[in-house]
């Protein structure tokens, strides 16, 4: 993979493998730590793995709140017809300008963020409100449960995508909507994750309609051990915008 990349005479890519292969052979090795041939392997492992499960697990939830909320789903295949007239082949930019897709996204991450938890390690001791945290300690972020807790929404277990309006998306207190983390250290792939789920959205709204059936779990039970992740398989029926009937 690395002699591909070396050989290539395209030297100037622009992607985390190439960066990270640059960065070996760069002359400002002598204030920064390299990374071996080993640890490049993992970190496209890592890149390769994270934006998988999590991608795939998340817009199954997306897909069972549509089969659920159906007014919602009509709603947003509106959106995408006046988008993408004719099953238009989506672009970047005016996925990036879809108000009502965005915040039917943003309120299903709210609902199952695949992240549950979040984890930090403490670099000083420090005291905040009172309690003192030793440096070393490992701090929890219960993302879960801020998403979930009555003293910052308002009916929380309901999906209402118009909390994220941008009517009402500045009232929503900071730090309690992390479904990436938050800081210097939120997810790396954020932006790439949220344009790939956009984007497989609108391809398969632009087809298909969502419908519970007789094996729908409603309500979904959710495993939190870990990643987020339903308890059983979610199935739906998948019905053809033509009107032909499938399982999903």
């Amino acid at each position: 993979m690395k002699e591909n990349r070396l050989q290539d005479k395209q030297k100037h890519r622009v992607d985390f493998l190439q960066l990270m292969i640059n960065s070996q052979n760069s002359k400002e090795m002598d204030s920064h730590k390299a990374m071996s041939d080993l640890e490049l392997v993992a970190q496209s492992i890592i890149f390769i793995f994270a934006g998988y499960e999590t991608t795939s697990t998340s817009l199954s939830f997306f897909m069972y709140l549509m089969a659920i909320h159906p007014d919602v789903q009509q709603k947003l295949q509106e959106e995408i017809e006046v988008t993408f007239p004719n099953k238009e082949t989506p672009t970047y930019d005016a996925l990036a300008q879809m108000e009502y897709l965005d915040m039917a996204l943003n309120e299903s991450l709210r609902l199952f963020p695949i992240a549950g938890r979040l984890e930090r390690v403490c670099k000083k001791d420090v005291e905040i409100n009172g309690v003192f945290i030793p440096k070393g300690t490992v701090v929890m972020v219960p993302s879960f449960i801020l998403h979930r807790d009555a003293a910052y929404w308002s009916e929380p277990e309901e999906f209402r995508p118009e909390r994220f309006s941008k009517k009402n998306q500045d009232s929503i207190k900071p730090y309690t909507y992390m479904p990436f983390g938050s800081g210097p250290r939120n997810c790396i792939g954020m932006r790439f994750a949220i344009m790939n789920m956009k984007l497989a959205i609108v391809r398969v709204l632009q087809n298909f309609s969502f419908k519970p059936c007789k094996e729908t779990q409603i309500p979904l039970k959710i495993e939190s051990q870990g990643l987020t992740q339903p308890q059983k398989p979610i199935v739906l029926m998948a019905e053809l915008r033509d009107g032909t009937v499938s399982g999903a």
